[in-house]
């Protein structure tokens, strides 16, 4: 293996473990998203814990964060959750800076 195969492979791996450590931000984001969301809606200790999991279980339906985004609207607009949009985002992108520094925590 010469050292452009070498470099090569550490890119590959940069880009693998960068991708994972992504997916596991979303993932906790959605997470604090939902129990966030539960909150203001009233929904507390289980049920709290499953609303999260539907949460996270939503993003997987499209690409990007349009899909968790609709799921709490909804639900915020069934519920008369008085949250505007560029709330409910502004938090989305402040639950992804706190899941980031968890992750980078953990590690």
């Amino acid at each position: 293996m010469n050292t452009f195969d070498k470099r090569e492979e550490g890119f590959e791996r940069k880009f693998a473990h960068d991708e994972e450590l992504e997916f596991k931000a979303n993932a906790r984001r959605n997470k604090l998203l939902g129990l966030w969301a539960a909150e203001l809606m009233d929904i507390s200790g289980d049920e709290a814990t499953a609303y999260a999991k539907e949460v996270v279980k939503s993003d997987f339906e499209e690409a990007g964060d349009d899909d968790v985004f609709r799921k709490v609207r909804g639900d915020f607009d069934a519920k008369g959750v008085d949250q505007s949009d560029h709330q409910l985002r502004r938090k989305m992108d402040e639950l992804m800076a706190t899941a980031k520094q968890q992750i980078q925590n953990e590690a």
